[in-house]
């Protein structure tokens, strides 16, 4: 419960902060070019019943604008006087347009209000990844330093890879570290660079490996091959009940070998799946007791294998830890002066933003559908405690995601506006208030489908569905 908790004030923290200054930006043109703003809401506010569905309210003295809080956290708006917008405020737009009004205004000026939010957002991210690369630096571990190498699942041994080989990058340049952003240079890489053995060579690729495929895998495309050695053990776990102690190494599991912790998780997957076909407790009990071979240092420097029998826990976990990545290797971090830092972080927010228009392309295959997720799945990408460093990383990277989705030329979203304000600049005609008013409709109705399209697959994922 305490993670749920830290993760949902995250969540509603970074989300508050983005959804306020994205309205803000709406609010700054419009004042800019005195158009009347009616309501600033943070979140939405409809009535139920005779309450209002504020929160909180308040109107400063001889102000226009109501500020407030809804009550329904799916965002915010900005009722500027005189637009169709999510208000569907149609008897307004019934009575003669007044000079403060939003469609009394010059056409260049309603885009700069309808791009204001996007623009905040964007303008936003770039500076959080600079403030980010200022004050922390980018402490990264560069694929050619993994000196232990990769392990590949067996569509990659197809192509050529082998346990134990070392990325460096594919005719494009040298991987910088172990992302994302390696698995689409690779997907999209006709040569992949590797060392095996120590000695430089290449794998051909065919340059449209599918990359959604190779990040859902089970086991994924290719992870860092982590050595299985105990590095420390949790109290009253079968492991500690075993004597497993740190330094020993698991060697084998039920009588089939593993050469590394990635094979001895995927050697528990497969008793995962089979206990899916347990039918009584007994039956689950014979799939979670296991043999667990364990290599230990012996006196004089020798080593000795044991044989050890153990009963795995509901969830079968062993209940030990190895070290991680940042623990096996030394991270290199770059640090950056307050001017350096700016067009750094344009070039990582511009990077990140290229990253995730080009994985657009994915959510229109059955993969990608079923992957996409609601306001659990965007929760879940935060951490389990709080740590400012991943806090604002993801702050940055939704406040991205929100100005890209915001600009698509969809009807009620900022980039649907847009779409017809740009095309009163080429015609030198306004679109109807009814066609207006039917394609706001139009839009909303499409974006509450995709919302509870999402939301429905974060259910399925909860239940084990998906």
């Amino acid at each position: 419960m305490d993670i749920f908790l830290i993760r949902l004030l995250q969540f509603m923290l970074a989300i508050g902060l983005l959804v306020l200054l994205h309205e803000g930006g709406h609010f700054f043109f419009a004042k800019l070019f005195g158009i009347r703003v009616e309501k600033f809401y943070l979140f939405f506010d409809p009535s139920i019943w005779k309450w209002d569905g504020s929160l909180f309210k308040f109107k400063p003295k001889n102000s226009a604008t109501q500020y407030g809080v809804g009550w329904l956290p799916l965002g915010g708006y900005c009722k500027i006087a005189g637009m169709i917008d999510e208000s569907f405020d149609t008897e307004q737009m019934k009575q003669p347009a007044q000079p403060w009004e939003f469609r009394s205004k010059p056409a260049w000026q309603r885009l700069l209000v309808m791009i204001g939010g996007v623009l905040v957002n964007f303008l936003l991210a770039l500076f959080i990844y600079s403030m980010i690369l200022f004050y922390w630096g980018d402490t990264y571990i560069p694929t050619k330093n993994m000196t232990l190498g990769m392990k590949f699942n067996t569509e990659a041994k197809q192509y050529g890879f082998k346990d134990g080989d070392i990325l460096v990058g594919t005719e494009n340049g040298e991987f910088k570290d172990f992302s994302a952003d390696m698995y689409r240079a690779l997907s999209e890489a006709t040569r992949a660079d590797i060392i095996r053995n120590g000695k430089p060579m290449s794998i051909s690729l065919p340059g449209d490996i599918n990359l959604l495929g190779m990040l859902k895998a089970e086991p994924s495309f290719v992870r860092p091959l982590i050595p299985a050695v105990v590095d420390s053990v949790m109290a009253n776990s079968p492991a500690a009940e075993i004597g497993l102690q740190k330094g020993d190494e698991i060697v084998a599991i039920n009588g089939k070998p593993v050469d590394s912790y990635n094979e001895f998780t995927d050697r528990l997957g497969v008793l995962e799946d089979m206990m899916t076909d347990a039918k009584t407790q007994a039956d689950s009990l014979k799939i979670r007791t296991a043999t667990i071979v364990v290599s230990r240092k012996a006196e004089e420097g020798m080593s000795q294998k044991d044989t050890l029998a153990v009963t795995l826990t509901p969830d079968l976990k062993l209940g030990f830890f190895v070290q991680t990545i940042a623990g096996i290797y030394q991270p290199i971090t770059k640090e950056y002066g307050f001017f350096e830092s700016f067009p750094a972080g344009i070039a990582y927010g511009l990077n990140v933003l290229k990253g995730y228009v080009g994985d657009m392309k994915y959510v229109f295959t059955a993969d990608g559908a079923k992957s996409i997720g609601g306001f659990g799945a965007i929760g879940s990408l935060f951490p389990p405690m709080w740590d400012w460093y991943m806090f604002w990383k993801m702050t940055a990277f939704l406040s991205i995601i929100l100005a890209f989705m915001n600009i698509l030329p969809i009807p009620a979203l900022d980039g649907g506006h847009v779409l017809f304000l740009i095309y009163e600049m080429i015609t030198r005609r306004k679109p109807s208030e009814t066609f207006m008013i039917r394609a706001e409709y139009f839009g909303f109705g499409l974006l509450i489908l995709l919302m509870v399209f999402a939301n429905l697959n974060d259910i399925l994922r909860w239940l084990g569905y998906m």
